[in-house]
């Protein structure tokens, strides 16, 4: 069997680091993190305590310059995505924590300048947030497209606004997005992100091939009906006389909610909706037994983690609190996505490997 030559990428804001469980197997090596929240930073100790944590992600651009830090194949992070989320505020950029996008831009350039330096071809760029992040008064998505593509103002979106998936080409990179859902990639949670991949024109490789993909002229859609068909045949509806009760993979995990898809709960098809930092959805078992809440394994498996990847110990006791771990998982990225688009980022610089 042929060795996968490896390949190394930096992860800022990275939280409890679905890039890595989900590139391990991959044989992606991460050459540093970029996480400044306490109980975050301690998972990623606890798991990685031979891998660097810069801290706040401003600070990484003069470590990048000044050899501190490497200067990664890939960068991936997820920044905060309460400035574009329609359950935020939708300040955009003016958003302190919108505006760490435009960091991440900086970054990046970063990194492909001192890569160049090293005669190294340019990094892949993998960005990940909330859909809302298409639709911000202030065209963030523009910005930030602009900022990645090498353009000196921000880019216009078409009429109707940004679509949920696109390519457009600059001076510097070459991008493409698209909006992908968690539970067509075998996690049964509603998670739409939007994934913006950018390449360096001189790297020779097309985002579009890393997102979408392509049948000699038509192109295919993500992992969507016929892995939600698979996954429907785990999660099956059983009646009582007060609901409808979910069952996934056999076991009695939840309930239909009462107030739509904007709820806490389970849909009748057993997926949850979106998990976020504050979320333990009501679910139910069968026969009126009471209401009980997830635990923070369900969450982590509704993320698609290893059990009790968040419970660490955690200032002086043998497990972490609840809360933590919630407010942790909910900020993650979903692991089945992040390895499906690792995989082909992987295929993409080994040459089709």
């Amino acid at each position: 069997m042929k060795k996968l030559s490896p390949i190394s990428f930096g992860s800022v804001c990275s939280g409890i680091e679905a890039a890595s469980v989900a590139w391990e197997q991959l044989n992606f090596s991460p050459a540093w993190f970029s996480e400044i929240d306490k109980f975050t930073s301690s998972v990623l100790a606890h798991h990685f305590p031979g891998i660097s944590n810069l801290g706040d992600l401003k600070g990484i651009k003069e470590k990048i310059q000044t050899n501190i830090a490497s200067a990664p194949d890939v960068l991936v992070g997820g920044t905060p995505c309460q400035a574009f989320s329609v359950a935020g505020l939708r300040a955009g950029l003016a958003d302190e924590r919108g505006s760490l996008s435009l960091a991440f831009v900086k970054l990046a350039d970063s990194i492909d300048e001192k890569r160049h330096e090293e005669k190294k071809p340019p990094a892949v760029v993998l960005w990940e947030n909330v859909p809302g992040v298409l639709s911000t008064k202030d065209n963030s998505f523009g910005c930030f497209l602009g900022g990645l593509a090498g353009e000196d103002c921000p880019l216009l979106s078409p009429r109707g606004g940004w679509a949920d998936a696109g390519c457009v080409f600059g001076p510097k990179r070459a991008i493409a997005w698209r909006v992908l859902d968690a539970q067509y990639f075998g996690v049964a949670q509603r998670r739409k992100r939007v994934f913006v991949c950018a390449v360096g024109n001189s790297l020779g490789i097309s985002p579009a091939q890393i997102l979408f993909e392509f049948e000699g002229s038509r192109l295919d859609a993500a992992p969507r009906n016929s892995s939600g068909q698979a996954l429907a045949s785990d999660a099956q509806g059983c009646s009582n006389d007060h609901e409808k009760v979910i069952v996934i993979q056999g076991n009695v995990i939840g309930r239909t909610p009462s107030n739509g898809p904007g709820g806490k709960g389970y849909s009748e098809t057993g997926v949850a909706f979106t998990l976020n930092c504050t979320d333990r959805p009501a679910i139910a078992t069968a026969n009126d037994v009471p209401v009980r809440r997830l635990t923070p394994v369900e969450h982590e498996r509704l993320q698609g983690f290893p059990d009790g990847w968040t419970d660490i110990p955690w200032r002086g006791a043998e497990g972490a609190p609840d809360s933590h771990r919630y407010h942790a998982i909910g900020n993650s990225m979903a692991v089945p996505v992040m390895r499906w688009i690792g995989s082909r980022i992987a295929a993409s610089l080994r040459g089709g490997c």
